[in-house]
């Protein structure tokens, strides 16, 4: 049996942990630069508030609802997730961390009262984290998505649905859409609702051979798990990315190389470290600088640089970023966007060194770990490079940015005790 835990309203949630007094009040979170709307929490969602519309579009609607407004966070996000995370893994032995807000759990060899021990999670996480969560638990990793689904939407539930019989899942399935199928897209399900196949029960019951010659391996194994046979493994090594970018839309546009070069370091010094937690090195950078694209002569300037040799050094990385954005860089013009990727990575575990080539000194790989341990204690950019700049005006806007709680030390919550 597997489960899969989720947060509900994950980012809105995150912004009520510290904030009781907005616990059953309507509450969103925008997106960069404050834009578009990313998370809603349930009462939110219930006043109509559409996801992914631009803020402007709806700021009288939502000043007029009392709705509180947050700018992502997602120091606070990260460091909540985690905290999450951890308390889930004492509840199996075998766990896959499938996104920010969600983990697949093996129930093999565990308790039969899986629904129990569903609450027991449910009631664990809400007391350590203060994070309310969906439980759905089942024979496959495609059914338990449907399950948690289900724990989500009916509410006698109580937020954990164990589907244990076919009788149960095809209950379910027969009265949700083909696209609420884990892995279903909106194409695919017009392409599936041409073949006469609407609901989830009616692809199940679809011959699995015969659709894999219409699509692919993957709905077959698809068909397999929604009949609750298991055909989706857990993934429990998580595999280093083959690249890293970090892109920024400005918050207040620049027009000079030096805002531009500033903020690539920024940019560079975040990739960085991206790159060392994963035991990596990267041997090529692209950079890019960019226009709004509603100008009416809009420029993207895009540069690959092959580096003289694999290194994680930021310093290192940060200097031919900027020697890039000279080149691309246009005078009397401003920019809306700009953005660092790291594209050649490998391990540094296995690296063919060469004799004749410069490479990382050791004294290089001590400055770096120092780097990161400051900025993991004390929190991100406390200690940073002076090519990043002191005044980042380029920044995003976050208008309504809530504090770092737990990973600023001048955040921490104060309690007064009367």
């Amino acid at each position: 049996m597997f489960a899969l835990v989720d947060c509900n309203s994950c980012y809105a949630s995150c912004e009520q942990v510290f904030r009781p007094d907005l616990r059953d009040k309507p509450v969103i979170v925008l997106s960069n630069n404050d834009g578009c709307i990313i998370a809603r929490s349930k009462e939110a969602k219930r006043l109509g508030i559409p996801d992914l519309q631009p803020y402007f579009k709806l700021k009288g609607f939502l000043r007029q609802q009392g709705v509180s407004i947050f700018s992502a966070n997602f120091t606070l996000y990260g460091d909540i997730s985690h905290r999450v995370m951890t308390t889930l893994r004492e509840y199996a032995a075998e766990v896959e961390v499938y996104s920010i807000d969600e983990m697949f759990l093996s129930f093999d060899g565990l308790p039969d009262d899986l629904k129990t021990y569903g609450q027991e999670i449910k009631q664990r996480i809400w007391r350590d984290v203060r994070m309310p969560v969906s439980v759905g638990v089942a024979p496959s990793k495609t059914l338990a998505k449907l399950a948690n689904h289900a724990a989500k939407k009916i509410s006698r539930l109580d937020g954990v649905c164990l589907l244990d019989t076919a009788e149960k899942w095809q209950w379910v399935q027969a009265r949700l859409p083909v696209t609420k199928v884990w892995g279903i897209g909106s194409r695919t399900g017009k392409r599936l609702n041409t073949m006469g196949i609407r609901s989830i029960l009616d692809l199940a019951r679809a011959n699995p051979k015969h659709m894999r010659r219409e699509f692919n391996v993957n709905i077959e194994r698809t068909i397999t798990e929604l009949n609750g046979t298991p055909a989706i493994d857990m993934e429990t090594d998580v595999e280093p990315r083959q690249q890293i970018y970090c892109t920024r839309s400005f918050g207040h546009k620049p027009g000079d190389l030096y805002s531009l070069q500033t903020s690539i370091s920024a940019y560079t010094a975040r990739a960085a470290e991206k790159l060392r937690d994963q035991n990596s090195e990267t041997k090529a950078l692209q950079v890019f600088i960019s226009c709004s694209r509603f100008e009416e002569e809009p420029y993207h300037g895009q540069q690959v640089v092959e580096l003289p040799y694999a290194t994680d050094d930021t310093r290192v990385l940060s200097h031919y970023a900027r020697l890039a954005v000279e080149q691309l860089y246009r005078p009397n013009r401003l920019y809306a966007r700009a953005g660092v990727g790291l594209i050649d990575i490998r391990s540094k575990d296995f690296q063919q060194r060469d004799f004749f080539y410069p490479t990382d000194n050791p004294r290089s790989e001590a400055l770096m770990k120092t780097l990161d341990k400051i900025n993991h204690r004390y929190g991100h950019g406390s200690a940073f490079l002076a090519a990043e700049g002191q005044k980042k005006r380029w920044r995003m806007r976050q208008a309504f940015l809530s504090p770092a709680y737990t990973t600023r030390w001048q955040d921490i919550p104060r309690v007064m005790l009367g």
